[in-house]
């Protein structure tokens, strides 16, 4: 058996998310999926069934028209999950929380009480949010520049994890013999007075049995590498090849080891989709018809404007060239996303219709083939340190059935995929450390041995 096995985590998306516009029409996915919450029961369990690490709920706060229909209605993520985590009993439960749109102290009450709730099985995304819209649903003109947003970022989920430690893990004897409730020598106070957050705590609520929630994070700036190298124990990312793949896997390894961690306990999770067919042909037919029918170019071209803070590009020529100057809608969005397509424009002097299409129309995914061909590639990446593991995209019900009962078998009888959950937390499952609390470390180290 390897002692290095894959990591898997299932992404829900209900009626369908970004480019997939038309994963509501498949039969098998509830019209309302986004906000069933016996939808949501049911596919965790699937997972769950499947020995996956986690499943994981995406969020955003600002929507338009044309948002994708997962979007437009969905369950807030903390709610659901706090249903997931007593309708199962061993996945790991992640959402995603900005730190640009909620304050420390609601933000660890939110984690901490899931994880209790669940027996140690919550993580946390930590995104900084890159739909500049979202500003005017929180009472500001406009959105933080990047620097704040990653400021407030890294002192945001420090302050979260102060206020974590509030109480120590024996701080409730609890002992009815004596009326003892409280030991008031294991609460402790934050006191944080910082640039942007001021908290003083404690925290309401104790620490789970993994001592505090795992934490995840998202984004591919330099700014967001950074964050994720300091603060991350999961980065969720894209790799488009496994060559890009494994340079990002070096990347973040060497910047957590730069900031004296220990880069494994930086899992690298880029997310995918997988298809399934008997043979390689019939499934790239798969792969190729789902995208036709998931995606269309009217409907990406008023998504098209996401990364450049929603700018609605329908305004253009479509056979003219790519409009020049439009990387200023991107500054307090997704900028780095925006200067990769327009980069891709300038160099290949591309219209704007084949800007758009060059971005959302199908194209060939590394994921795809018989079992046993889906499974070696999954097993190559892996093996060629290109990632830890992967978070699969559910889609298409058929086609994540496929893969858990014809994929992940072969990944097991090769020891590189769990035979059983290594324990009943998150973090024993992923392999990570549990997180002593920082005043009984402290405490243990000026005690003189004994």
């Amino acid at each position: 058996m390897s002692t290095r096995q894959i990591k898997l985590g299932a992404v829900l998306t209900g009626t369908g998310g970004p480019g997939h516009f038309n994963t509501w029409h498949d039969p098998e996915v509830p019209a309302d999926s986004s906000i069933d919450i016996a939808w949501y029961i049911d596919q965790a369990r699937q997972a769950e069934e499947a020995l996956f690490d986690l499943v994981f709920i995406v969020d955003s706060q600002f929507i338009t028209a044309d948002s994708p229909p997962h979007y437009l209605n969905r369950l807030e993520p903390l709610t659901l999950l706090s249903a997931l985590a007593v309708s199962t009993r061993r996945i790991g439960l992640v959402a995603t929380l900005t730190t640009s749109y909620n304050d420390p102290f609601n933000t660890a009450r939110r984690f901490a009480s899931l994880d209790l709730i669940s027996g140690g099985r919550a993580g946390w995304n930590v995104v900084t949010s890159g739909d500049a819209g979202t500003a005017a649903n929180f009472s500001l003109d406009q959105h933080y520049d990047y620097d704040t947003r990653y400021g407030r970022a890294l002192e945001h989920v420090r302050t979260v994890q102060g206020l974590w430690d509030s109480y120590e893990d024996d701080a409730f004897p609890r002992d009815r013999a004596t009326g003892v409730f409280l030991d008031p020598e294991k609460q402790h106070r934050l006191d944080h007075e910082g640039e942007y957050f001021s908290v003083a705590g404690p925290l309401n609520i104790s620490r789970s049995r993994q001592g505090q929630p795992v934490i995840f994070q998202a984004g591919d700036s330099a700014q967001g590498r950074d964050l994720g190298a300091e603060i991350a124990e999961g980065v969720f990312t894209h790799a488009a090849s496994l060559e890009a793949g494994q340079a990002f896997y070096t990347d973040i390894k060497a910047r957590a080891a730069a900031k004296g961690r220990d880069p494994e306990h930086v899992l690298v999770l880029p997310g995918v989709s997988v298809f399934v067919g008997d043979t390689d042909e019939e499934a790239r037919e798969i792969e190729l018809a789902t995208q036709r029918a998931d995606g269309g170019f009217e409907q990406s071209l008023a998504e098209f404007g996401r990364a450049f803070g929603w700018h609605d590009f329908r305004q253009y020529e479509l056979d003219a060239p790519f409009p020049s100057g439009v990387l200023a809608y991107s500054e307090r969005s997704f900028h780095t996303q925006a200067k990769q397509i327009v980069a891709l424009a300038e160099s290949r002097g591309l219209t704007l219709r084949q800007v758009v299409e060059a971005v959302s129309s199908p194209r060939r995914t590394p994921f795809v083939g018989s079992p046993e061909t889906v499974a070696d590639e999954l097993q190559r990446w892996f093996e060629l340190r290109a990632l830890d593991g992967y978070n699969i995209h559910v889609g298409h019900p058929a086609q994540f059935r496929r893969l858990v009962e014809e994929v992940l078998p072969i990944l097991r009888e090769r020891g590189v995929l769990r035979t059983e959950y290594e324990g009943s937390t998150l973090r024993e499952n992923l392999g990570l450390p549990f997180v002593e609390n920082r005043y009984t470390a402290a405490r243990r180290v000026l005690e003189p041995a004994r």
